[in-house]
């Protein structure tokens, strides 16, 4: 036999292959045509050796390797396992099971066939009508139920092992087994009735009517080729006393398990496990339909009702099963509703995994992460958590429940679908495993050869890519890492805790229990708030199926903020406008918290909301946050530029400048909201925004100029004031001054009327409002009344001018001013002059007590005139005592008066220069503490005030729900409006009294 044919067909020991395929009772076969049947086998070097010891035995098994239909599928069988070919050793005459080629469609038989096949074989009537008692009993009876058992699984495994695909038959192979576990069981049961007339009378017997019910796989017809079978025993009795019931029912089920498991010639086939009984071990073996009840109605805990979702009767009485059936179905699907059901299901599953052991964790198909307990502790917890009103789920087996769910909308599909073939692979995993020596494993082999083989068992499911160990392991190692993403993201849910929380009624939606329920959670109009929910809900498609799970949870976290019927008004609008989009409401039900914020953010904000009606598909961005992470300059200059370049009019660049803009503003409002970003990266992000939106109009105000005249020189924007420091709340409008530099072969005067036309034209482009509008666009206004001479000044100067004026005429508030200037957009080489002019200026001027004296009096004439009319000092955000204003003015006095000694003091924004003044030790680090706190907390009720009543304002509000809603905003909990006052006002009146103390030198 050629060596490289023996490779190629798969086998590892080529020196063993070429001895055994010498032997004599291979003799008179072709060699070449044996080793292509082989070939087909996963493990050809334990076929070969199978193949020899069957014939030693059974020489009928040459009519199988000769004939070219029966040959593949009996090496397959040997290859895949040893313990089937031991069967056949003991048993020739079970090659008769292998006398038919293998569909290539996997076919099942019958639960009631398979259920005759066994009683028959332990002599017992599958007709009659009496309960069936076998003829046969004691060793002999428990072989002749053994060996039928393993020819119905030399049976299965043949069909299986020559299905062309394995995880379509997957289904089919666990509910088989199961069937032929409920046969086996009732076959036992058989025997025992038989064996138990030795000690009671055969008509006390016959009146004894026992239930088996089977549980965890077995019930859920998905049974492993070796697994226990988890069973729980009912018994009645029309006419025997009770003791006398359970002591006869005890008997018989002791007897299932000595037919089953006890030591014999032929092997035990697996344990009757009875442990999910009523108390596990210490409870009674077989329990009466009333004890069961009680025990559930009183102590079960909830991983019991978990169990339960799998009990399904599999032997003994129909009618007793199907009674104990109906009586712990509503216990099952109202478990959910058990205080803290879905915490404890969560933290069992945790449990399974902590307690694997190290060493084995690696190897897990069963238990560790990205296993088989991670989608059926899903699957269950959805069942048992949506079940209890949607009748679709009530099903037991893994695959159906993936399948109804799906269909029902609480997996997406595609979810769904990654869940459904995860877990089939997973399962034809273990089988295979399994079948080589019929013993109870859920590791996968730990050496190399051992996963070899595993590969080539699954083959001809996954592709001829997976017949090496390497590519199993990545497959697998693929299947684990997207089990446990999906485990992790559906698993723990919000909304399966909160869904839990709800009654049957509440989840249901029913009118009665929602106006009731609406009034109880605070909505103002119960009847429109109906309106809405029926215009989500109506309807038979799956967007309103997904409606109907999601609003019962969404209503009361929308009734967490100040005004849901707003929250539940913008909710239903942002819904219609997305419309059929496919991951809008699935987003909703899987993000750990895109639901729970959208809500908080729709009954809290005004201005977002507004926001989110006119840009929809913005609110993906809640279930990610990295999506909220605002765009860096860099980004958005070169997001801005490319559009430049592809829309060269100037009314279109602008459109598509000023959209740009609105959204990322809604991107960092999102953040904001969501608390992924903090306060100084809102003020940054919001000015970065600002700077991209200005230099984008600037570079459409200088293409259109510079298409009707040369350009003339360079132009730039600076930013001023809050747009300088960074930290400007929304809607803050744009501090700027324009400079302009001719070039040396250009009229300074034709220069300067180029730079006033383009510096008109940026604020136009920005400011303007745009036909047809932008809907609820912030619009940007330029304000350049910081310039020299303020709003008398001229909107332009050249460098030569502003640095001519500052030298001559400026004055110290106009130095205040330069603090915070920095450049925005334009020349570079004009902004590095520009800067290296009023460095000196801003940081290397010597403060005399003249200045100092001008400084105060403009700040207290500011005080004293710009505050309006009846405003309160004290509630005022910006001008108000101990507020911005007082704050900001103190940091840029002792930037004037120390910056030349100590650089780091050089900063434009009021929060570095706060730790730099400490860092210098200019002022205590406890007052400054109280100026931050005051000045963070005015920056964050400024911008809370826009955020949630959509408008501007500068004081803090005095009504209670716009004061609310502001205090939620800024991280209060609800009712604590009054909180966030007298915390605004103290820290103010703190923050006044460390002022006026450095700033105006007054003493405590």
């Amino acid at each position: 036999m050629p060596t490289r044919q023996l490779i190629a067909a798969g086998f590892d020991d080529l020196e063993r292959a070429k001895r055994f395929l010498a032997d004599k009772e291979l003799i008179g076969l072709d060699l070449g045509v044996l080793v292509g049947h082989l070939s087909h086998a996963a493990d050809p070097d334990q076929a070969l050796l199978s193949l020899l010891r069957v014939i030693e035995h059974a020489p009928d098994a040459l009519k199988l390797v000769k004939d070219p239909s029966l040959a593949p599928g009996f090496m397959r069988l040997l290859g895949a396992s040893d313990a089937l070919a031991g069967f056949l050793i003991r048993e020739p005459s079970a090659l008769q099971v292998l006398a038919a080629p293998a569909p290539q469609v996997m076919r099942g038989r019958s639960a009631m066939e398979l259920r005759a096949e066994l009683l028959r074989a332990v002599g017992a009537d599958p007709s009659a009508g009496m309960p069936p008692v076998a003829t046969a009993r004691g060793e002999d009876g428990y072989r002749m139920l053994r060996v039928a058992y393993r020819r119905a699984v030399l049976s299965l495994a043949h069909r299986d092992l020559g299905a062309a695909d394995a995880l379509e038959a997957m289904p089919a192979v666990g509910r088989e087994l199961a069937d032929l576990a409920a046969a086996a069981i009732d076959g036992a049961l058989a025997i025992s009735r038989a064996e138990a007339a030795e000690r009671f009378d055969p008509a006390d017997i016959a009146d004894l009517r026992l239930a088996v019910i089977g549980m965890g796989k077995c019930g859920a017809q998905e049974l492993n080729y070796v697994s226990d079978v988890d069973v729980i025993y009912v018994h009645s009795s029309d006419r025997l006393e009770d003791e006398l019931a359970h002591t006869i029912a005890t008997e018989l089920a002791v007897g299932i398990s000595r037919a089953i498991d006890s030591s014999g010639i032929e092997p035990g086939l697996w344990e009757v496990d009875a442990n999910l009984r009523p108390e596990g071990k210490d409870g009674a073996l077989s329990r009466t339909l009333e004890s069961h009840a009680a025990y559930y109605a009183r102590w079960a805990a909830s991983w019991e009702f978990q169990a339960l979702l799998k009990a399904r009767a599999i032997a003994g009485d129909a009618l007793l099963g199907a009674a104990y059936e109906a009586m712990v179905a509503p216990l099952i699907w109202s478990s959910s509703e058990r205080d803290g059901f879905v915490d404890s299901v969560q933290r069992m599953r945790r449990r399974v995994t902590a307690n694997i052991k190290p060493s084995e964790v690696a190897f897990q198909l069963k238990l560790g992460p990205g296993g088989l307990r991670d989608v059926e502790f899903t699957v269950q917890l959805l069942q048992l958590v949506h079940g209890r009103v949607d009748e679709t789920l009530r099903v037991r087996s893994t695959t159906k429940a993936i399948e109804a769910l799906s269909m029902a909308g609480y997996i997406g599909r595609d979810d769904a679908q990654k869940f459904d073939s995860s877990y089939r692979f997973l399962r034809v995993l273990e089988h295979r495993i399994q079948l080589v020596n019929l013993r109870r494993t859920h590791l996968m082999p730990h050496k190399e050869a051992g996963q070899r083989v595993l590969a080539r068992a699954v083959r001809s499911s996954v592709g001829g890519k997976i017949s090496t160990a390497a590519g199993l392991l990545q497959r697998w190692s693929e299947t684990k890492r997207l089990v446990r993403q999906l485990h992790e993201r559906i698993f723990y849910r919000p909304l399966l805790s909160n869904s839990a929380n709800l009654s049957a009624d509440e989840v249901r939606l029913s009118p009665e229990a929602a106006q009731s329920r609406l009034r109880a959670l605070g909505y103002a109009d119960p009847k429109a708030a109906m309106r809405h929910i029926e215009a989500l809900t109506g309807g038979v498609r799956r967007r309103a199926a997904l409606q109907r799970q999601l609003l019962p949870v969404l209503l009361g976290w929308i009734a967490e903020g100040v005004n849901p019927d707003a929250g539940l008004l913008g909710f239903r609008r942002l819904s219609e406008s997305l419309g059929e989009s496919h991951w809008y409401l699935g987003m909703l039900r899987d993000s750990n918290a895109a639901a729970e914020r959208l809500c908080r953010i729709l009954s809290n904000s005004r201005f977002i909301t507004d926001l989110l009606e006119v840009s929809p598909e913005s609110t993906a961005w809640l279930g990610d946050n990295k999506q909220l992470i605002p765009l860096s300059y860099e980004a958005l200059w070169a997001e801005i530029s490319a559009k430049l370049k592809r829309n060269p009019a100037a009314e279109q660049a602008m459109r598509l400048i000023r959209l740009v803009r609105r959204r990322e503003i809604l991107r960092i409002a999102l953040a904001d909201g969501a608390e992924a970003i903090d306060q100084d990266t809102v003020g940054r992000a919001l000015a970065e925004n600002d700077r991209a939106a200005v230099r984008g109009a600037l570079e459409v105000a200088q293409r259109t100029e510079f298409a009707k005249t040369p350009q003339l020189g360079e132009f730039l924007v600076v930013a001023m004031g809050r747009q300088g420091g960074k930290e400007i709340g929304y809607c803050s409008d744009a501090d700027v001054m324009f400079v302009q530099r001719p070039f040396k072969d250009s009229s300074p005067e034709d220069a300067q009327a180029q730079a006033l036309r383009i510096a008109t034209a940026v604020g136009s482009l920005l400011g303007k409002a745009m036909v047809p509008a932008i809907a609820a666009e912030p619009r940007l206004e330029i304000d350049a009344a910081l310039r020299p001479e303020g709003k008398s000044g001229p909107l332009v100067r050249s460098i030569e001018s502003y640095e001519e004026y500052y030298r001559r005429w400026s004055q110290i508030w106009e130095q205040q001013a330069l603090l915070r200037a920095a450049p925005m957009a334009g020349s570079e080489t004009l902004a590095e002059d520009f800067m290296a002019m009023v460095q000196p200026l801003r940081y290397e001027q010597v403060m005399g007590e003249e200045q100092v004296r001008e400084i105060r009096r403009i700040k207290a004439r500011v005080e004293a005139e710009r505050l309006p009319r009846g405003a309160e000092p004290e509630r005022h955000l910006k001008l108000g005592r101990g507020s911005l204003s007082d704050v900001e003015w103190l940091v840029q006095l002792i930037q004037l008066q120390h910056a030349k000694e100590h650089p780091d003091l050089r900063t434009t924004s009021t929060r570095p220069a706060l730790k730099a003044i400490g860092a210098a030790g200019i002022i205590p680090e406890a007052d400054l503490e109280t100026l931050d706190t005051a000045w963070s907390l005015a920056t964050r009720i400024r911008s809370a005030g826009l955020i949630c009543t959509g408008r501007v304002s500068d004081v803090l509000p005095t009504s209670w729900p716009d004061m609310e809603a502001v205090a939620r905003w800024c991280g209060y909990a609800p009712g604590e409006a009054s909180v966030m006052e007298d915390d605004y006002l103290k820290a103010t009146r703190r923050a006044r009294n460390v002022f006026e103390r450095y700033f105006y030198g007054f003493e405590d």
